[in-house]
């Protein structure tokens, strides 16, 4: 493994995303050449003027001309990747970039093809907040074991990384957070992959702070987790 690429989908994070772009570009990964790829999903906050003021070899920003939805960005994202190992990073603070070492180490260590960042497993900080977000998270990581065979503790987490030649074999469909479902999915359904979970820290934000999910996107994932298991 030479290269990591990590890719950013963003919308309307003016406040946070060059915060965020430092800690990414300062984060430690295990010496492997870092590839940045933001794509603004036609943010209306002024995101895109902060963003074509980036100038900088290892950084490339694509731009939708209309919002699609964060399934859209990273779709527009993994055709602009070129590294080895693809990492997912959303543009707010979130999740915290130093610990992208225990998100690669499983995939450098050899042991997995894929790699996702549970907020659920414990060992690490997390913000308490809103209880039925997550209870509706975990209720739709439920729902989607029971359909994959899987025994993840969070499926729905922002932090999902892949080897280049895993990702290469799924075609993206969704364009907004149905994304998470589908993917899991589709995982689920190569044969003899290694799928391995670490547990992360997690600064979840209010809706004041500028959350975007709602109980909309979670009925969208249990449709999309019914689609990818059952019809697909």
């Amino acid at each position: 493994m030479k290269s990591v690429s990590i890719i950013i989908p963003v919308y309307n994070e003016k406040e946070t995303v060059l915060q965020l772009l430092d800690a990414v570009k300062n984060a430690d990964t295990f010496n492997l050449k870092k590839e940045i790829i933001l794509v603004d999903d036609c943010s209306r906050d002024g995101t895109r003027d902060v963003l074509e003021n980036i100038k900088e070899d290892n950084i490339r920003c694509f731009y939708h001309e209309e919002n699609q939805g964060k399934g859209a960005a990273l779709r527009t994202g993994f055709s602009q990747a070129g590294g080895d190992i693809i990492l997912i990073q959303d543009a707010d603070l979130e999740y915290n970039p130093q610990e992208y070492v225990r998100l690669l180490k499983p995939i450098l260590d050899g042991k997995a093809d894929v790699v996702y960042g549970s907020r659920f497993k414990g060992g690490a900080a997390g913000r308490v907040l809103y209880f039925w977000h997550s209870i509706g998270n975990r209720f739709l990581t439920l729902l989607s074991n029971m359909f994959t065979n899987l025994n993840l503790t969070d499926m729905e987490t922002c932090y999902k990384v892949f080897k280049k030649d895993i990702l290469a074999r799924i075609e993206v469909k969704e364009n907004r957070f149905g994304f998470e479902p589908e993917i899991t999915a589709k995982i689920a359904k190569i044969k003899r992959v290694r799928i391995y979970e670490v547990g992360i820290s997690y600064a979840g934000r209010t809706y004041e702070e500028g959350k975007k999910i709602n109980w909309r996107d979670g009925v969208a994932a249990i449709y999309c987790i019914l689609k990818y298991n059952l019809f697909s």
